[in-house]
């Protein structure tokens, strides 16, 4: 029997047309970028249409500041330290909110230990941002200001425009991981007001091991690996050429009808709330993707834990997170829910269910119905 798979935040099938743009640089063109010869300029001009088509899909004003790296996690790591790096002699301070992905967070504590300070804003209640706390933590000696534009926790959307407002007045780099947003929530450069940008288009039916990183020209930025020239400079070795070209084809093919995809949502939570007794939504209502993405659901169920419920519903069928792939085990408790005020019952006691464009109303339901018997069950045994 199929299972019914609901963690598309964690990753997406790669789409058939993704996987056939790629197959020849696995094959017979697997020229490095840097060869004179005719091989190498099959990859080059490969590496070229990939930038102009994430260019294209998000509108960024030139592929020349388009960077690819491993992994969105990579180029978290590039936008936070490389900006630090490269203007430590402005200043050594940081802002950033109290429930990012760990690919900044960590990144944070890291340059913490090298003597750069750092200012963690709080989020209200469902996980939102003010604007006006980003202003008040900004000081003379503020070199960055990092957040994201919907929680890879609870996909509570960002108001990510009027903080660059915030911060252009200030006259402090803006970088926004776009890691759970990218793919299914349209990213204008020109409105978002951001001077980087990172996503991962395996969030978007594109292939792993590939990350992007939009870098305005105007911000200065250290690397983190060194060797060759590649990506200008800012990450040494040679190009997954196969995985970028799978990059730009998925940034190519998105089409995300966000209506019907934040309908099924809705349709989810009704049964979810319906069926199980104490479920509680973390983060904004379903709203058709004005406060959350139309995709994510956290939902925490009392007398659980994420982790036994993840694992006993992938028993019966059902494919879903106890939180996001990238927290790992090492941290059992959601940072993310800790910072909402959620007591150590609930934030351990939470699951993420994440929908795809071909998730259907019949998966829905079923989800539902497997889900509350997971939670019966788990339940009785401890009562």
């Amino acid at each position: 029997m199929p299972k019914i798979y609901l963690d598309y935040q964690s990753a997406t099938p790669l789409r058939p047309e993704v996987g056939e743009a790629m197959r020849p640089f696995c094959e017979e063109r697997f020229g490095n970028p840097a060869s004179l010869h005719l091989y190498g300029l099959q990859a080059r001009d490969a590496l070229k249409n990939a930038r102009e088509q994430i260019a294209r899909f998000i509108n960024a004003p030139s592929p020349d500041e388009i960077v690819f790296t491993s992994d969105g996690t990579e180029a978290m790591n590039l936008a936070v330290k490389g900006v630090a790096w490269g203007n430590r002699r402005r200043g050594n301070h940081i802002v950033s909110s109290a429930i990012e992905h760990p690919g900044i967070s960590r990144s944070l504590e890291f340059l913490e230990s090298q003597g750069f300070e750092c200012t963690r804003v709080p989020v209200d209640h469902r996980g939102k941002i003010s604007p006006a706390d980003i202003r008040a933590a900004i000081t003379d000696q503020t070199i960055l200001v990092a957040t994201h534009l919907a929680n890879h926790d609870l996909g509570t959307i960002q108001p990510v425009a009027q903080a660059s407002e915030v911060t252009r007045e200030a006259g402090v780099t803006f970088y926004v991981d776009a890691e759970s947003a990218a793919g299914w929530k349209a990213i204008d450069l020109h409105t978002l007001g951001a001077d980087l940008l990172s996503f991962s288009p395996h969030r978007f039916y594109g292939p792993k091991g590939v990350g992007v990183l939009w870098r305005s020209g105007r911000v200065a930025l250290q690397p983190l690996i060194h060797g060759g020239e590649q990506e200008g400079g800012l990450r040494a070795g040679v190009e997954n050429i196969a995985a970028i070209v799978g990059a730009g084809k998925a940034a190519e093919l998105v089409n995300v009808d966000e209506s019907a995809i934040g309908e099924r949502q809705r349709e989810l939570w009704s049964l979810v709330a319906q069926q199980i007794p104490q479920a509680y939504l973390n983060g904004p209502e379903p709203d058709a993707g004005q406060s959350r993405m139309v995709n994510t659901l956290n939902i925490s169920f009392p007398g659980t834990e994420g982790e036994g419920v993840a694992l006993a519903a992938d028993m019966r069928g059902l494919v879903i997170a106890s939180g996001p792939a990238c927290r790992g085990k090492a941290l059992r408790t959601s940072p993310t829910l800790k910072a909402l005020g959620l007591d150590d019952e609930l934030a351990r006691a939470n699951v993420l269910l994440s929908l795809g464009t071909q998730t259907t109303s019949q998966e829905i339901s079923a989800a539902a119905q497997l889900l509350a018997q997971v939670v019966e069950r788990i339940r009785s045994l401890d009562a």
